[in-house]
């Protein structure tokens, strides 16, 4: 029972974190259009490193945001890769 909620409450979690990383991709890409005060490029990537990486890349190709920005186009790839290998590894070690 324990194992269930912890697994709910995860993936809860990861959600949760990828729809406000995805918002906030939006709603920046929206005031750099109005030029407006943008939210910082350090609050975007805290957001990709808190495990809203995939949401906010996504969102950044789909709606053509930072898409010419390494920082973004290979960070984010890059932290998704290490958040996986991270999954899986815990995941190892649960299970053994």
């Amino acid at each position: 029972m324990q194992e269930q909620i912890l697994i709910a409450s995860i993936v809860s979690y990861i959600v949760l974190i990828n729809l406000l990383a995805s918002l906030m991709a939006a709603v920046d890409k929206k005031k750099a259009v109005h030029n407006k005060r943008r939210i910082s490029e350090n609050s975007l990537m805290t957001a990709a490193i808190l495990g809203g990486a995939i949401g906010e890349y996504f969102t950044m190709k789909k709606i053509h945001h930072k898409t010419l920005h390494k920082k973004f186009m290979i960070g984010l790839p890059l932290i998704i890769a290490g958040q996986i290998i991270i999954a899986v590894l815990i995941l190892i070690k649960v299970t053994a």
